[in-house]
């Protein structure tokens, strides 16, 4: 009887997968002598396990001879790519998702030279889903996958300047969080709460699409702000400002079409929490995101939106709970880390007066 053998671990069964790709890249390549084939049958020898793995591996390979020679031919470009944005990042110091490929022979050819280049990239993903007849299924989930993606937040009052690995870069404002996530063929960009201003590397092959609420933004290469504030009662929509380029924008859950609109340089739109969009409007005076040197405007705003704004920058220390002075219309340009003037300027500009409250100071009707 032959004795139970314990079962694989999940070590064991890594060594066994990397030796039978080992062996397997070794005789897809030039230079296979008579003494490589007698260590390969004594491998396959050895272990009842390395027969069997070896030929299931080997008919997924031949399954990518499935694959087109142009699905390949982007393939080799989306690999060296993937490469670059990894280097990009290393140097950088930041930290980035596994990569789904590695170099791979670049010979042209067809049958066993597609494999040459195939094999270590998809071998080293774990396309565990290539069997025989569905490589180009197998091609297809390969490129779904990302190749790069992290997250960014500021806290309250704090600005970033966060450069991406395509050239890209990115300027978040106050209390905003997002999320990136490049893939072989789009780079998104998920703004969760707060403002960015976007500056994007031109690529016709990989269009760059920000997700906001139920808000789409695709452009390949431009610069623009998007604000998205959740929660903020009076202001859950999205505004999109373009400074340079031109942007698409629509309802993220419809596909493109005549629900879309395309903004240029100096125009905004802004979308409600369903993503319904309000009509075209020019870009302020003041720019597409003022922002950037610390400056909050206001036009003919209700004193309470404006209080929150400034709040979002940092604890303004006024409160109000008058509900006639909280729709007070106030205009004007303020720097929101400078409490101090907003307090002298508010009972000069509108009919109020400040009142100390213990650790806070109301808002009250001017006598």
């Amino acid at each position: 009887m032959t004795p139970l053998q314990p079962p694989p671990t999940d070590d064991d069964a890594m060594h066994l997968r990397e030796e039978v790709l080992g062996w397997f890249i070794r005789r897809d390549r030039d230079g296979w002598n008579g003494d490589d084939e007698v260590a390969f049958q004594a491998w396959l020898q050895a272990d009842e396990r390395h027969r069997s793995r070896y030929t299931h591996w080997q008919a997924r390979w031949e399954a990518m001879d499935a694959i087109p020679a142009d699905a390949v031919a982007q393939l080799r470009g989306r690999l060296a790519r993937d490469k670059a944005v990894q280097q990009a990042y290393a140097q950088a110091g930041m930290p980035v998702v596994a990569r789904q490929g590695e170099e791979g022979d670049e010979r042209e050819g067809a049958g066993p030279t597609r494999r040459r280049l195939l094999v270590p990239a998809l071998a080293m993903a774990g396309m565990a889903a290539i069997t025989a007849g569905t490589g180009l299924l197998g091609w297809r989930q390969w490129q779904a996958q990302p190749v790069f993606t992290q997250a960014f937040s500021t806290v309250r009052g704090q600005q970033a300047e966060v450069p991406l690995p395509d050239g890209s870069r990115l300027r978040l404002g106050t209390a905003t969080r997002l999320e990136v996530t490049y893939y072989r063929q789009r780079r998104q960009v998920r703004l969760l709460d707060g403002q960015a201003v976007f500056s994007v590397q031109a690529d016709a092959d990989r269009p760059f699409e920000v997700l906001a609420a139920a808000t789409r933004i695709t452009v390949v290469g431009t610069r623009f702000a998007v604000r998205h504030t959740p929660d903020m009662a009076v202001d859950a929509g999205v505004h999109v400002l373009v400074e340079e380029g031109r942007v698409r924008v629509a309802r993220a859950a419809v596909a493109p079409g005549p629900g879309e609109l395309e903004l240029t340089a100096g125009q905004q739109v802004a979308s409600d929490a369903q993503g319904a969009l309000a009509a075209v409007m020019p870009v302020p005076g003041d720019g597409i995101a003022p922002w950037r040197e610390h400056r909050v405007s206001f036009v003919d705003m209700p004193l309470g939106h404006a209080l929150a704004e400034m709040e979002r920058y940092g604890s303004t220390g006024l409160v109000l709970s008058d509900p006639a002075v909280a729709a007070l219309r106030l205009s004007g340009t303020f720097d929101p880390r400078d409490t101090r003037t907003l307090r002298s300027v508010l009972p000069s500009a509108l009919p109020v007066r400040l009142q100390e409250q213990g650790a806070v100071t109301e808002i009250l009707p001017a006598r």
